[in-house]
């Protein structure tokens, strides 16, 4: 979401793991599987590293990039100095490949008998892989005034800023991948001594492509070592997800569900999407954890 956002949190280290499966009913699915880990230390620097691997239907595709953040953090403002902007940049592997030997071409099927897996196709692919240094940026404000029952944060990032060239267009004119824009914001409200809320809001354009999602996202206290998670965002003119979770001493358990709002969604069925989610948080020595941060 943006570099500028690593280390931020009330603990000082977090592990994640997450896995996401779409479309396992219409075809084979499309999986994502992820594994970041970020802390914060005593010199204002923030560290970060994430890795994230997706395979992509009956094609063969693979898509796989791995990170390193580093952040600082030292911006610090206001009476109480809790008033912070981060700033990030990150830079790694994008690595993308796929097996032409999956692909169903136009000219291997017959209108009468189907798809004819022995029929050679005049389309003719010169590469299958590409790997290549990609770098992205971001700065994040957070209100860290521990006595307010409002918070706010927000932030702003870009990636590919290296615009890394798409090795698969034949077309003989070279074409680059878009920059990711992004730019997010929300508030943690303290209702009461057991429940808070964070409203939220991301918007992330790349090329012509476009996506604006709001959120509303709650923590609420059963006792000195569980918290119950819950809330939901809604990907404009795409999809509600709905999300459920505990958190248990350090370790939080999450799970989200797409329902796909669609047209595509109300024309196939099946579309909609599965993630779950597991984090480790290290404490800080006499600082109660707050996951949602």
């Amino acid at each position: 979401l943006n570099p500028g956002m690593a280390g931020m949190m009330d603990g000082g280290m977090r592990i994640t793991g997450i896995y996401r499966t779409q479309w396992s009913e219409v075809m084979t699915p499309f999986n994502t599987a992820g594994l970041s880990i970020d802390a914060n230390t005593n010199k204002n620097l923030n560290l970060g590293a994430h890795f994230l691997s997706q395979s992509a239907g009956d094609a063969g595709y693979k898509y796989l990039n791995a990170y390193a953040t580093l952040a600082y953090s030292g911006v610090k403002f206001g009476p109480d100095q809790n008033q912070r902007i981060s700033i990030g940049i990150q830079a790694g592997l994008l690595s993308r490949r796929f097996d032409p030997a999956k692909f169903q071409f136009g000219d291997q099927w017959n209108p009468i008998t189907g798809y004819n897996p022995g029929a050679v196709s005049a389309d003719v692919i010169t590469r299958t892989s590409s790997s290549v240094l990609d770098v992205g940026a971001g700065i994040a404000y957070f209100d860290a005034s521990p006595e307010k029952t409002v918070n706010f944060y927000g932030g702003v990032a870009a990636f590919h800023l290296t615009r890394p060239q798409d090795p698969f267009v034949a077309s003989g004119v070279k074409q680059y991948l878009p920059v990711r824009y992004t730019a997010h914001a929300g508030a943690r409200i303290q209702v009461n001594e057991t429940l808070s809320v964070i409203p939220n809001v991301l918007y992330m354009r790349q090329g012509t492509a476009s996506e604006e999602m709001v959120g509303l996202f709650g923590q609420l206290t059963v006792n000195d070592y569980t918290d119950v998670l819950f809330g939901a965002n809604y990907r404009v003119k795409d999809a509600i997800s709905p999300y459920v979770g505990v958190a248990f001493h350090d370790f939080v358990l999450g799970a989200s569900y797409d329902v796909n709002t669609s047209d595509l969604g109300k024309a196939v069925t099946g579309t909609n999407s599965i993630e779950v989610s597991f984090t480790y948080m290290g404490r800080k020595s006499g600082k109660p954890l707050r996951y949602l941060s």
